[in-house]
C-alpha cells in the first residue's frame, strides 16, 4: 500500500502527468479568478456605500473570503477539471506501468460525465466536512479522515474497476476488498487535507487507485 502510494506520488510530478497537472491547474485557475470577479460585482451592486469607499471595501471583503475559502475552493474545482482527464490518467499509468496488460477501456461519455459530478459531488462534501469540523480539535481531524478515507477510496477505486469489468460487478469487488480500499481512501484523505498540496489530489488519487486495483485483481486471480 504504502509503496503504491509512493510510486504514485512520485508519478504526479513526471512530464506526462506533469502537463495535465499544470493544465488542469491553469483552467481551475481561471474558473476562479471569472468566480471572483462576479462575486465582487455582485458584493458591489449590494452594498451601498459612497463611490470613493466602495472598491475599496469590496476589495477588501472579497480578499478576504478569497484568504479564507481559498483552501476549501481549490479542491472540488481541481477536482471538476481533473475529473475530465481521469481516463487519460489511467492511459498513461497502465501504459507505462503495466505495458504487457490488457487496457481498461474508457468510460462511455454519459456514464464519464457522471463519474466526473460524483466526484466532484464527493470532493465538496469533503472540504464542507472538513470546513465544519475546522475548529473541533483533534476529533474534528480524525473524523474527516475516516468519512474521507471512506468516499474517496470508494470513488476512485470503482472509476478504476470499471475500466475492467462491468459497473456491478466492480462494485461487488470493491466491497470484498473494503478493508483495503478504506485503507488507500484514507491516504488519499490525508493528502486531501493538506492545504495547496491537496490540489494534486485528485491526480494522485487515480494514478494511486490504478495500482490498488491492479494489486488487488492480481491477487484475486491468483486465488481463484
Amino acid at each position: 500500500m504504502l509503496s503504491a502510494a509512493i510510486k504514485a506520488f512520485s508519478q504526479v510530478f513526471e512530464p506526462h502527468f506533469r502537463s495535465i497537472f499544470f493544465k488542469a491547474l491553469g483552467l481551475t485557475l481561471l474558473l476562479l479568478l471569472v468566480a471572483w470577479i462576479a462575486i465582487q460585482g455582485l458584493v458591489g451592486y449590494f452594498i451601498d456605500l459612497p463611490e470613493n469607499w466602495q472598491d475599496t471595501t469590496v476589495s477588501i471583503l472579497t480578499g478576504i473570503g478569497a484568504l479564507i475559502g481559498l483552501g476549501y475552493i481549490l479542491a472540488p474545482v481541481s477536482a471538476m477539471v481533473v475529473a475530465f482527464y481521469q481516463d487519460q490518467i489511467s492511459d498513461l499509468v497502465e501504459e507505462r506501468s503495466y505495458p504487457h496488460d490488457k487496457p481498461g477501456k474508457a468510460l462511455p461519455l454519459g456514464e464519464s460525465i457522471v463519474t466526473a459530478l460524483r466526484f466532484v459531488g464527493v470532493v465538496i462534501i469533503a472540504n464542507i466536512f472538513a470546513l465544519m469540523l475546522f475548529f473541533v480539535p483533534g476529533i474534528g481531524q480524525i473524523a474527516f479522515l475516516l468519512v474521507n478515507g471512506y468516499l474517496l477510496g470508494r470513488e476512485y477505486f470503482e472509476f478504476v474497476a470499471m475500466r475492467f469489468m462491468p459497473v456491478q460487478e466492480a462494485k461487488a469487488f470493491r466491497r470484498s476488498q473494503g478493508g483495503t480500499v478504506f485503507a488507500a481512501g484514507l491516504i488519499v484523505a490525508f493528502v486531501l487535507a493538506i492545504p495547496i498540496v491537496n490540489l494534486i489530489t485528485p491526480l494522485f488519487a487515480t494514478i494511486f487507485m490504478v495500482h490498488v486495483f491492479k494489486t488487488l485483481r492480481a491477487k484475486r486471480n491468483l486465488s481463484v
